[in-house]
């Protein structure tokens, strides 16, 4: 879908970001021959590395601004469901991403265990699982009833305060 605002066309891109990040990820967890612990250097250490940065600006800054700007909007044209599932869904991914960070960190540092890196590995699917299908919903969902709902006169505010933030 082409989306004619600037706030949509933001989040879009956000997500589609997200999504090619965290499936490069995945693939490199499910390649064979994955070393276990990841030596630095290695790819899967960086996608690690690099999801969990991604993942701490998404739910502090994208989520913060989708529950604060987006889904009150939505609420009062009636779309009150979908922003209630996004929001549960956020909680949700914030408790996976924080669990995620602190055993990334970990790893960095080499204090995992061989049961340390199996758990940060299946958490990180996890939240494979999770973000692909929360990005669906709001493309599907969230982004196209902005679309019906904001005036250009608000997307220049939505947009300047989220480029701010």
């Amino acid at each position: 879908m082409d989306f004619n605002l600037n706030i949509t066309r933001r989040l879009h891109e956000e997500h589609a970001a997200t999504l090619t990040l965290w499936s490069r990820l995945e693939q490199l967890l499910a390649a064979r021959g994955t070393q276990w612990p990841p030596a630095e250097g290695n790819p899967v250490a960086a996608g690690l590395r690099e999801c969990a940065g991604m993942l701490a600006q998404e739910v502090s800054r994208h989520f913060a601004f989708e529950e604060a700007q987006l889904f009150p909007r939505l609420e009062e044209s009636g779309e009150g469901d979908i922003a209630q599932l996004l929001a549960e869904e956020h909680a949700v991914i914030r408790e996976a991403a924080a669990q995620f960070a602190a055993l990334q960190a970990r790893g960095a540092r080499g204090e995992l265990d061989d049961a340390g890196w199996r758990t940060l590995k299946i958490i990180a699917l996890e939240l494979v699982e999770r973000l692909v299908s929360h990005v669906q919903k709001e493309e599907m969902s969230l982004l196209p009833a902005l679309e019906d709902l904001i005036d250009e006169e608000t997307d220049r505010e939505l947009i300047t305060e989220y480029s701010m933030n």
